[in-house]
């Protein structure tokens, strides 16, 4: 019976949503894994005793912590609307300063894509990156 009533009250602690104020971020993630672990060893040892309702409250907070261990932190919507990255993220993507003149931004440019090109052994999303950044500092100055 304690081992319903704890799960129940975890339960309700983590569906009231303080769980998430009090666990951000990374160690979210790792705790809720840690969780789900714990959870459903539980729910083995409850079933192995015959303990059905302890069980399936365990398997319900098992699941639950699974799937919020897997989830990724939501991409900003701010960048999407753009189109591509913002002047800040371009010259962090290729390494240049704000000074940056236009021949510096097209040498960091053609240094980066060199190694980052698909056909060097890079990734095509890497290129597309660093192709996107150039064009955003080249026509956005």
């Amino acid at each position: 019976m304690f081992y319903l009533l704890l799960g129940g009250a975890i339960l309700l602690f983590v569906l009231s949503g303080r769980a998430t104020r009090v666990l951000k971020g990374d160690g979210w993630r790792i705790g809720a894994g840690i969780t789900a672990l714990l959870a459903f060893a539980g729910a083995a040892y409850a079933g192995v005793r015959s303990e059905w309702p302890v069980c399936i409250v365990l398997l319900v907070i098992g699941a639950w912590s699974a799937t919020t261990a897997r989830q990724r932190p939501a991409v900003s919507k701010a960048r999407r609307t753009e189109g591509g990255p913002s002047l800040a993220e371009a010259r962090a993507i290729l390494g240049v300063g704000p000074q940056a003149s236009k021949a510096e931004i097209q040498a960091a440019y053609s240094r980066l894509i060199r190694m980052a090109h698909p056909d060097k052994g890079g990734t095509a999303g890497l290129a597309a990156q660093l192709n996107a950044a150039r064009d955003r500092l080249l026509d956005g100055r």
